[in-house]
């Protein structure tokens, strides 16, 4: 199974979420990293949220860029 890494900054999250929807059709694990403050969409279940500095750490953030499949900057 695919691991998806989405890094969203906090601008409009339509392609994002269009694109995230579509991965998890694909069945792929899809997780999604929340930079610097930026508010949470709307997203389907199954997609796991992490916040930078939160909860994450960035040697964390670097392990699953490393652990992923596909990373997308948003």
């Amino acid at each position: 199974m695919a691991r998806a890494l989405h890094l969203l900054k906090g601008e409009d999250p339509a392609l994002a979420l269009a694109t995230i929807a579509a991965q998890l059709r694909d069945h792929e694990t899809v997780t999604v990293v929340l930079l610097h403050g930026a508010p949470a969409p709307a997203l389907p279940a199954g997609v796991a949220v992490r916040r930078l500095s939160a909860d994450l750490t960035h040697g964390q953030l670097l392990e699953l860029i490393f652990a992923s499949d596909r990373v997308i900057a948003w």
